[in-house]
C-alpha cells in the first residue's frame, strides 16, 4: 500500500516527485499523549492512527524541523498546524466588539480591510502568517503567562538600566562641575 498524507484533503504521495519538491513524510509519535494531539489537531472524526499513518511536511511550519543532519526530522513536542480545512470545520476565531477596537477598525485603511469574502485558502494563509509573526499570542494561556512573565522581566531590568545611567550620568556632573569650581579657583 502506497505512503499517503492522512491530512484532510492532501493528496500528498510518498514518490520521486514529492521528494523532488522537498516533502518529507513523518510517521505519527508513538507515545500516547503526542500521538492523540496528532488526531486531534487532524480533525477527522472517529480517526485512530496506526504505526504506519503518516503526516506530510506541509502540515508543519519551517521551524518545526531539525535539518543540521543528512535526515530532515521533526522537533521534539512538535504538532502539525497548517491544514486545508473547509468552511464547517475551521475554527471560528472570536470577534471584538468594544468601543476601542471598533474604533480601531475604523481608522485602518482600506487595504487593510478584510475581505470578507476570503476564501478559505486565504484564511488558511492568513492563519499561518498570524503565527509567523512575533507580536502573535501562543495558543496556550500558560504560555501566554509566561511570555507575559518574560516581558515584565525585561521591562524591570531595562527600567534598573535606565535609572542606574541616569545616576551615572549625574555624578558624571557633579563631578564635572566640581573640577570645573576647584580649577576656577586655583
Amino acid at each position: 500500500m502506497p505512503d499517503v498524507c492522512a491530512a484532510y484533503r492532501c493528496s500528498n504521495r510518498r514518490c520521486l516527485e514529492t521528494r523532488t519538491r522537498g516533502i518529507t513524510f513523518h510517521l505519527f509519535p508513538k507515545t500516547g499523549e503526542r500521538r492523540r494531539k496528532w488526531e486531534v489537531a487532524l480533525r477527522r472524526d472517529s480517526f485512530a492512527a496506526s504505526d504506519r499513518t503518516l503526516l506530510c511536511s506541509e502540515h508543519f511550519r519551517s521551524e518545526d524541523f531539525d535539518r543540521t543532519g543528512q535526515t530532515v526530522r521533526l522537533k521534539d513536542g512538535v504538532v502539525p498546524t497548517i491544514f486545508n480545512f473547509p468552511a464547517d470545520l475551521q475554527r471560528s476565531v472570536a470577534t471584538r466588539s468594544t468601543t476601542t477596537s471598533s474604533r480601531a477598525d475604523d481608522n485602518l485603511p482600506m487595504d487593510l480591510m478584510p475581505d470578507v469574502g476570503a476564501t478559505g485558502e486565504r484564511r488558511l494563509r492568513c492563519k499561518r502568517q498570524a503565527t509567523d509573526h512575533l507580536y502573535a499570542l501562543p495558543a496556550s494561556p500558560k504560555a501566554i503567562k509566561a511570555k507575559l512573565e518574560e516581558a515584565s522581566a525585561r521591562v524591570r531590568k531595562l527600567q534598573r538600566e535606565k535609572s542606574n545611567a541616569l545616576r551615572r550620568e549625574k555624578r558624571a556632573k557633579n563631578n564635572m562641575q566640581a573640577l570645573l569650581e576647584e580649577q576656577f579657583f586655583s
